[in-house]
């Protein structure tokens, strides 16, 4: 056998259509419970905590016990790209499911990837950000320039905290139903919580839409605009 990581165990446990539910549930960052994601999965209690543990074991989850519950949510930013992405190769490659409605629209147009912005409202953030030179490619890496640092300071965004944190400050992550990239990472997280402290949007934590208020919209605009 190869050295090296063993992809085929990881895709093995995310390649199952009940734990793929359960991990796509856990996009919307929210923590939920054996029953929820069992409904989620349309599978039993019981097999639904079959499933988790297998995914607990390959350090795709994160569980927590609170009270007389058990709460669980992904393991870390990573798992979210990494699902994110698939989502995005599947969507390209015409594997979409056949259950469609109204919040479809919604969802392509804003929605929360895991804890930031994705959709068409979340890749106009970031084509936006790059355009005013707020983010820039440095080696292949994205990063906050001297004027990104400027604007997000003037959006009450306190940097040092996010600098503080393990997680990347600035990340790309490919949207899946528009292919072009979103804003991931401790700043994409930041901007998202920021416009719902402004009251500018909220999320659906059931459907992972995120709704924009009319004068939330207009702000957006504003601050986003392609020039």
């Amino acid at each position: 056998m190869k050295e090296g990581p063993d992809i085929a165990h990881i895709a093995a446990l995310i390649g199952d259509p009940a734990r793929a539910n359960m991990l796509t549930a856990l996009m919307s960052g929210k923590a939920l419970t054996v029953s929820e994601l069992a409904e989620e999965a349309g599978v039993t209690i019981q097999t639904a905590s079959s499933h988790l543990s297998k995914l607990d074991a390959g350090g795709l989850l994160r569980p927590r016990k609170q009270g007389r519950h058990k709460y669980f949510s992904l393991a870390n930013d990573d798992v979210a790209h990494v699902l994110e992405g698939l989502m995005g190769l599947a969507a390209g490659s015409g594997h979409l499911r056949t259950r469609t409605g109204p919040k479809d629209t919604e969802l392509r147009k804003a929605r929360v990837c895991y804890n930031h912005l994705a959709g068409d409202m979340g890749t106009q953030m970031f084509d936006s950000l790059m355009a005013q030179g707020h983010l820039a490619m440095d080696g292949g890496d994205l990063i906050l320039t001297e004027t990104g640092v400027e604007f997000t300071t003037g959006f009450q965004i306190d940097l040092s905290i996010l600098r503080a944190k393990r997680t990347p400050l600035c990340r790309e992550c490919l949207d899946w139903s528009e292919r072009r990239s979103h804003l991931a990472g401790s700043l994409g997280r930041a901007f998202l919580s920021r416009f719902e402290e402004l009251s500018w949007a909220k999320r659906d934590q059931k459907t992972r839409v995120v709704t924009f208020s009319q004068s939330g919209a207009k702000e957006f605009e504003q601050f986003f605009a392609m020039r």
